[in-house]
């Protein structure tokens, strides 16, 4: 008899309701991830996903939105706000649930710089999700302190004050709303 064990990936968590956060997975991770029925992917790295994981997207018919590389002219820099809007475009269309925030949490290498010059190296990441998440919190009205409390919590010692400036300036004015938006907004 065997038993099929479900393991969340790195970071994951509840964002709300169909609405999730996580690392890459790895393939330990793919039955976890079938039992969410996941119809969309939102990935924020500047990176490509790995092949394992892209074969798994398309045997499950999954959406991906790949929107690192807007963010990916220099890592050390915060998420722009053009890939919050994006991103957050993407977020409240209820027609995209359940859906899978992603970035490739830890460590990650890196390409092409410019069009002569390819560098690979290893750099930390930015933790565009918390990013993501903190503007989300910001437009359903949280306060400035529960959303910095959850970002640290998942962002541990790689805590970026840049990405929680970032947040706090967020004008969510700027997010367009749409008819039919998600119930806990």
């Amino acid at each position: 008899m065997s038993s099929q064990h479900f393991i969340p990936p790195l970071n994951y968590g509840m964002i709300e309701e169909d609405l999730y956060r996580s690392g890459q997975p790895n393939e330990l991770n793919f039955p976890f991830l079938e039992k969410l029925g996941l119809k969309t992917v939102v990935w924020l790295a500047p990176e490509e996903p790995n092949q394992r994981f892209c074969d798994f997207i398309d045997d499950q018919e999954i959406q991906l939105y790949h929107l690192g590389v807007i963010s990916a002219v220099n890592a050390w820099d915060p998420i722009t706000e053009e890939a919050v809007l994006e991103a957050l475009d993407i977020i409240l269309n209820p027609r995209n649930y359940p859906m899978m925030i992603m970035c490739n949490l830890g460590r990650h290498r890196t390409g092409e710089r410019t069009a002569n010059f390819i560098a690979t190296m290893h750099i930390t990441q930015h933790l565009p999700t918390g990013t993501i998440v903190g503007c989300l919190r910001k437009l359903q009205k949280w306060n400035l302190t529960s959303i910095f409390e959850e970002y640290r919590r998942y962002a541990g010692p790689k805590v970026r004050l840049l990405n929680e400036q970032f947040i706090e300036l967020f004008d969510t004015d700027l997010v367009r709303i749409p008819e039919t938006k998600p119930s806990w907004l």
